[in-house]
C-alpha cells in the first residue's frame, strides 16, 4: 500500500491511497483541473480512481468533488450529515455510510471510518487496511479523544494534522473569532497536540509519518519538526510535511 498527499491545507485537500488495483481519494477540495494535473504528475489517470471518501463538508475538502466525480463517473462515499450539509445538487453516484459504523470494503481496501471533534455536521476520518498494512488518517480535529487514540494505536503509517503553533496563532492575522475556532476543541490540532498523541502511540513502529494541514499563516516547518523531535529524534527524522500547493510523491508503507 502507498499514499500521496495531492494537496493539504486551506487551499484544498486531497489524498490518494492505493493498494493493488484500488485507488481511493480522501477528500476532493482541489479543482478538477488542478487535481487532474497532480494525479498525472504521479502517473495516475483520473479515470482509474475507484472511489472518493469525504471527511466533512468544508469547501477545502469538497470543493471539486461534484465536477471531478461527475466527469469521471467516480462513486462518492459520505456520511449522511456531511452530504446534507454539503448541499451538492449535481447528480453523482453517492454511497452513504455511518461515521461510527463498521468498515467499508472498496476493492482491495478495508476502510474503517471513525468520528472526530470538528465544527462540521458529521465529520469523520479513516483507518485504512490494504496489503497487510494499516494507514491511519487524522486531520481537522480540534482535540484528541480516547476513541481516536484507540483507533490509531496499531498503524504502520500515519497522516496526522499539526495545523498551528498556539503562539503564532495568537499573534497572527486571524481575527479573535477565527483564532478561537482554530484553536478550540472543534477546530484544528496544534503541533503540541499532535506530538502528545504520537507520544501515547507506538510511534517507533511507524514506517511513514506524514504531517498534514500545516497552516501557512500560523505555523512553520521548524516548529513542527521541533515538536516531533521532543517526542523522538528518530520520529522527527522520518516525518514528511505534506505540500499545500505543489506536487508530491508517493509514500510507500
Amino acid at each position: 500500500m502507498r499514499f500521496a498527499a495531492l494537496g493539504s491545507g486551506s487551499r484544498g485537500n486531497a489524498t490518494l491511497v492505493e493498494s493493488g488495483s484500488t485507488r481511493v481519494l480522501i477528500d476532493c477540495g482541489l479543482s478538477a483541473k488542478v487535481l487532474t494535473q497532480r494525479l498525472l504528475s504521479i502517473d495516475v489517470e483520473p479515470s482509474s480512481i475507484t472511489g472518493i471518501l469525504l471527511t466533512h463538508e468544508h469547501g477545502d475538502h469538497i470543493g471539486g468533488v461534484a465536477t471531478f466525480a461527475g466527469r469521471y463517473g467516480i462513486p462518492v462515499w459520505s456520511t449522511p450529515g456531511t452530504w446534507r450539509a454539503a448541499s451538492i445538487t449535481a447528480k453523482i453516484d453517492l454511497r452513504l455510510f455511518l461515521g461510527h459504523g463498521g468498515a467499508l470494503q472498496i476493492g482491495d481496501l478495508s476502510i474503517a471510518p471513525y468520528p472526530i471533534p470538528h465544527d462540521a455536521r458529521e465529520p469523520c476520518q479513516f483507518v485504512i487496511d490494504g496489503d497487510g498494512c494499516r494507514l491511519g488518517v487524522l486531520t481537522d480535529a480540534g482535540s484528541i479523544t480516547p476513541h481516536i487514540r484507540e483507533r490509531l494505536s496499531d498503524c504502520d503509517a500515519l497522516m496526522l494534522e499539526a495545523n498551528h503553533d498556539p503562539a503564532l496563532l495568537r499573534a497572527g492575522p486571524y481575527p479573535p473569532s477565527v483564532q478561537a475556532r482554530v484553536g478550540g476543541a472543534f477546530g484544528h490540532l496544534s503541533n503540541q497536540q499532535a506530538a502528545e498523541l504520537l507520544d501515547r502511540l507506538e510511534h517507533r513502529a511507524l514506517r511513514q509519518l506524514l504531517i498534514a494541514h500545516v497552516s501557512a499563516n500560523n505555523n512553520r516547518e521548524d516548529l513542527v519538526r521541533s515538536a516531533m523531535a521532543a517526542v523522538s529524534s528518530e520520529l522527527e527524522q522520518r516525518l514528511v510535511i505534506a505540500p499545500q500547493s505543489r506536487n508530491t510523491s508517493w509514500l510507500q508503507i
